[in-house]
């Protein structure tokens, strides 16, 4: 007599599987992230930091798009890195010397990605170094409002957990600072991403507050 197979579990099934549920799927991966992985929230306040910059130089055409592509290349390698290493911990249950090195070559592909953009971002602030020299005032204003605005994004990304009052003042506190920086903004384009990522940063804390790890 043959015994049957034990029939393995079902994936719940999705509500939706829409294209607008497939972009919600996406967002909650992202929002994920940088919720629960603590190299995606150094990337995204690098991402905030290159924003202010950005912003507060005027950059050409080519330099705008090589750091904007940057950020978004990091953030794609990462968020990859975090679901590699999710199906490895899924797969192996124990210790295993290769998903060991499956891990470290994932996060090298990273690594490697963020030397390249520190190094980019030195040599595009060398070549326009005269840029900065002769613009000191607006450069101490940048400095004086994108610091503050900054030390709310990393507040907002922050594990440790606080009263939601905090998240709160910080988003608030940066999206008034932002809109200070605004008006003398050298490229609407960064910008705008700086918004972007402090909204990311807002709706990883909300993450966080909604469905706590222990």
């Amino acid at each position: 007599m043959t015994v049957p197979a034990p029939s393995r579990p079902q994936f719940p099934s999705r509500r939706s599987n829409g294209l607008f549920a497939s972009f919600g799927h996406a967002w909650a991966g992202l929002i994920h992230t940088v919720a629960w992985q603590r190299n995606m929230r150094i990337h995204l306040i690098s991402g905030v930091l290159v924003g202010l910059v950005g912003s507060g130089i005027p950059l050409g055409l080519a330099e705008k798009v090589t750091l904007i592509f940057c950020v978004l290349l990091i953030f794609f390698a990462e968020i990859l890195n975090s679901a590699l290493e999710q199906l490895v911990d899924l797969a192996v249950q124990q210790f295993d010397e290769k998903a060991r090195l499956t891990k470290d070559a994932a996060a090298a592909g990273v690594l490697v990605l963020a030397g390249g953009t520190v190094v980019i971002f030195a040599a595009i602030l060398v070549n326009y170094w005269e840029t900065v020299r002769t613009n000191t005032d607006a450069i101490f204003r940048q400095v004086a409002l994108g610091l503050p605005l900054a030390g709310c994004a990393t507040i907002l990304v922050l594990p440790q957990p606080r009263p939601a009052a905090i998240d709160v003042l910080a988003f608030l506190g940066g999206c008034g600072l932002l809109a200070m920086t605004a008006p003398t903004s050298a490229s609407l384009v960064f910008t705008a991403l700086t918004a972007a990522l402090l909204f990311i940063a807002g709706a990883a804390a909300r993450e966080r507050r909604r469905h706590p790890q222990p």
